[in-house]
C-alpha cells in the first residue's frame, strides 16, 4: 500500500494537544453535602491546584486519538496498485443505443452494466490520467473535457441517459480520435455490446480502441416492419413483419388498434433467427388516422429488448394533383415533363379562349401564353409575353452559357445548370421574387410569394435553351411540384427513425408550428420562413404536428418513429475477437496497464461513526441530571470525599 499525499502524516502532531488537554485538567471530585456556607474559607485556601497529572486510562482518550489517526490516513490517500483498461489520456466512449436497454443482465439493463464498467475505469485511473466521456447516441455528445477529477466524471456517469434509437460511431470515434493532438499515451474505450454498424476506421495514427464487451443474450423478437398501402379510391392494405432474433422459435400474436382502439389480430410461431411477414388479406375499410401494433408472446418466451415490441404508422392515401396548362404552342418538353410527374392530373386549356375555367386547380401552367386576368392559385409561368400587376417584361437578354445557382432552395436542390446556356431571354422585373439562378445577363429562375401565392418565372422560351436535354430538367420540376403544393405538411423519409429530421412546409399564413411528442411534450417552432426543421425525434412513438394560425389550429398531421432498425433489434451480444471497425477485424488489445485503488473515502467513514460513538460516550459519562429529581446542592473538593450525614 501507498500514498497519494504522505505529507498529510504531520496532521498526527494534533495528538500532541490532545494529550496534554488530558494530563493539564484539573480532575475534581463530586462531593454531596449540606452546606457550602463552612467551607468557603478552605476553598479559598486550596485554590491552588496541581497542573500536572498522570494519565489515566480513558475510553474518550482512546477514541479521540483514534479517529486523529483515521482522519490523517484518509489526507494521505492510501491507494493499492490494481489493473486497469488503459491509462494515459482516456477517450471513455458509452453506448447509449437503443440496443443498450436489453434486460439479459441478470435483470439490469445493459446500459447499467456499461456504467458499472465505466465507474471502475474512473475509480482505478491514476493521478496522472485525464479521462473525456462520450455519450454514443443518435448524436454523439461529449458529457466532460479531458479531467482528472473523479468527482466531475461519477456526476457525468451518473446523469447519463441512454436512448431509444441508434448509435452515431463513425461521429463519436471522429471526436475520440481529436483527443489524440499533444498526448504521448492515447488511449480509445468503448464499452458496448458491439453494434457499430458501419462505423469507419481510425486513422492510422490513432490507436486501435480497447473494447469492454457487455451483454450476454440474443433473445428478441421484435417488430420489423409496419406500414400502409392503399391504391386511388381504394381502402388501404396494412403489412407487418416480425424478425425473431434469438435461438428458439416463438410464438407471438400481433395486436392491431385504429385510432386506439382494438380491431385486429394475428397469431404465428417463428423459427428462430427468421422472419415472419404477416400480410392482412382484407383491406381496413373502416376510416382511421393512425394505427399502432403490439407484440405479445406465451410465457415461455424471451424477450430481452421491449423497445421494438411496438409500432406505429399513420394513414397514407395517394393524393393527385390537378395541374391547369395552357401553352401558346407545342411544347412537348413541358407537357411530357408534366404528365410524367407521379401523382399529377393535367388538364390542357385552350390558348384560343383567354378565359379560365370557374374550378380551382392546384397549379396552373402557362407557357408563352397569359389569361386576362392571372388566377389566384399558384402559378408556373414560363416565358411570359407580356407585363402584369405582378411583375414587368424589360428587355431582351443576349445569348450566353454562363448560367449558375444564385440561392441555394428547395426548388434547386440537386440542380445542375454548369451545362446549360440560352440563346435568348428577357428581362423581368418583379420585387417579390429571388433569383435562384442567374446568367451574366440577368435572372434566368425566379421565384417567391406575394398575395398567398407562389410564382415561378422561367423568363426565357425552352426551345431557346438546351434545358429540356439536360437531367436537371426532370429534376427541376419535380423540385417546383413539391414547392408548388406538398402533398403533406411534413416530408417524411422512409421509415422514420429516432433521431431523424423533419423538414416541415408550412402554409404560408402560419404563424407557428406546434409538434406533441409521444410523452406530451410540446415544442411551438416559429414559422418565419418557407421550410420549418424539427430534430427532436428522440422518443419512440405518435408525433402530432399542429399549424397554427390566429392563435388557432388551422392544419394538423401525425406522424410516427419506429425502431425499424436491425443493428438494434438484433442484440447478439459481439465478443471482442469478432468486432468488426471500418470493414475490418479489431486488433487484439494490449495487456492490462497498472492503476490506482484509492479507499480514503472508508478511513472517512470509520471517523465518521467513531466519532458518533465517542459523543454518545462522553454524554453518558456527563450524567447529567433528570427534570424528574431533585439533586442536593453539591461542592467540589480536590483531594477527598465528604458527605455530610
Amino acid at each position: 500500500m501507498s500514498f497519494l499525499a504522505p505529507t498529510a502524516f504531520a496532521a498526527l502532531a494534533i495528538a500532541i494537544p490532545i494529550l496534554l488537554l488530558y494530563m493539564l485538567r484539573l480532575r475534581r471530585r463530586e462531593v454531596l453535602i449540606s452546606s457550602t456556607f463552612l467551607w468557603r474559607q478552605v476553598v479559598q485556601d486550596t485554590e491552588a491546584n496541581t497542573p500536572w497529572q498522570r494519565l489515566r486510562r480513558n475510553l474518550l482518550l482512546f477514541l479521540q486519538l483514534l479517529i486523529l489517526l483515521l482522519l490523517v490516513l484518509a489526507l494521505a490517500r492510501p491507494f493499492i496498485t490494481v489493473p486497469t483498461i488503459s491509462a494515459g489520456k482516456i477517450a471513455l466512449l458509452v453506448d447509449a443505443s437503443g440496443s443498450m436497454t436489453a434486460t439479459d443482465m441478470d435483470g439490469r439493463t445493459r446500459f447499467a452494466a456499461a456504467l458499472e464498467a465505466a465507474r471502475q475505469i474512473v475509480n482505478s485511473m491514476n493521478p496522472q490520467d485525464v479521462i473525456s466521456l462520450i455519450r454514443v447516441a443518435a448524436l454523439a455528445e461529449p458529457l466532460t473535457a479531458y479531467t482528472a477529477d473523479k468527482n466531475e466524471l461519477r456526476a457525468a456517469l451518473e446523469s447519463m441517459t441512454v436512448s431509444q434509437g441508434a448509435a452515431d460511431w463513425d461521429t463519436a470515434l471522429t471526436l475520440a480520435a481529436a483527443g489524440a493532438s499533444g498526448a504521448e499515451n492515447f488511449n480509445i474505450v468503448m464499452i458496448s455490446d458491439g453494434g457499430l454498424g458501419d462505423a469507419a476506421g481510425l486513422p492510422a495514427n490513432i490507436p486501435q480502441p480497447v473494447y469492454v464487451p457487455v451483454g450476454e443474450s440474443a433473445n428478441n423478437v421484435g417488430i420489423t416492419a409496419l406500414a400502409t398501402r392503399a391504391l386511388a379510391g381504394q381502402a388501404p392494405q396494412l403489412f407487418a413483419q416480425v424478425t425473431n432474433y434469438g435461438a428458439e422459435p416463438a410464438d407471438i400474436s400481433l395486436v392491431i388498434r385504429l385510432d386506439d382502439v382494438l380491431r385486429l389480430s394475428r397469431s404465428g410461431t417463428i423459427p428462430p433467427r427468421s422472419q415472419l411477414p404477416i400480410p392482412f388479406a382484407e383491406p381496413i375499410a373502416e376510416p382511421f388516422e393512425t394505427l399502432a401494433a403490439t407484440l405479445t408472446f406465451d410465457n415461455d418466451v424471451e424477450d430481452f429488448l421491449a423497445l421494438d415490441n411496438q409500432a406505429w404508422t399513420v394513414r397514407n392515401e395517394p393524393t393527385t394533383r390537378r395541374v391547369y396548362y395552357v401553352s401558346a404552342g407545342n411544347n412537348l418538353f413541358l407537357e411530357q415533363a408534366l404528365r410524367s410527374l407521379p401523382g399529377v392530373q393535367t388538364f390542357r386549356g385552350n390558348a384560343e379562349n383567354r378565359r379560365l375555367p370557374g374550378d380551382p386547380f392546384d397549379l396552373y401552367v402557362f407557357d408563352s401564353w397569359l389569361p386576362n386576368q392571372l388566377p389566384a392559385g399558384d402559378l408556373l409561368l414560363v416565358n411570359p409575353p407580356n407585363s402584369t400587376p405582378l411583375f414587368s417584361i424589360g428587355e431582351e437578354l443576349a445569348a450566353t452559357n454562363e448560367i449558375v445557382i444564385a440561392e441555394e432552395s428547395p426548388v434547386t436542390s440537386f440542380v445542375d445548370l454548369d451545362e446549360m446556356s440560352l440563346l435568348r431571354a428577357r428581362a423581368v422585373e418583379a420585387g417579390w421574387a429571388r433569383a435562384l439562378a442567374r446568367s451574366d445577363q440577368g435572372a434566368a429562375l425566379l421565384a417567391g410569394e406575394v398575395n398567398g401565392q407562389q410564382i415561378v418565372i422561367l423568363p426565357f422560351d425552352l426551345r431557346d435553351s438546351n434545358l429540356p436535354l439536360l437531367i436537371a430538367w426532370p429534376v427541376l420540376m419535380a423540385n417546383l411540384l413539391e414547392w408548388f403544393s406538398p402533398l403533406d405538411i411534413v416530408s417524411l423519409p422512409a421509415d422514420l427513425s429516432v433521431g431523424d429530421v423533419l423538414v416541415i412546409s408550412p402554409p404560408l399564413l402560419a404563424e407557428s408550428v406546434r409538434v406533441t411528442a409521444p410523452d406530451g411534450s410540446v415544442r411551438e417552432l416559429p414559422a418565419s420562413g418557407d421550410r420549418v426543421v424539427f430534430a427532436e425525434t428522440g422518443l419512440l412513438g405518435l408525433y402530432r404536428l399542429e399549424i397554427l394560425q390566429d392563435g388557432a389550429v388551422a392544419s394538423a398531421q401525425s406522424f410516427a418513429v419506429n425502431l425499424f432498425a436491425s443493428g438494434e433489434s438484433d442484440i447478439t451480444p459481439v465478443p471482442e475477437a469478432e468486432l468488426r471497425l471500418g470493414g475490418g477485424m479489431l486488433a487484439a488489445q494490449a495487456d492490462e496497464q497498472l492503476g490506482t485503488q484509492e479507499f480514503w473515502m472508508w478511513l472517512a467513514l470509520a471517523a465518521l461513526l467513531l466519532l458518533a460513538i465517542e459523543w454518545v460516550v462522553y454524554h453518558r459519562r456527563l450524567g447529567l441530571p433528570t427534570l424528574l429529581r431533585t439533586q442536593p446542592r453539591q461542592f467540589k473538593l480536590p483531594w477527598r470525599r465528604f458527605q455530610s450525614s
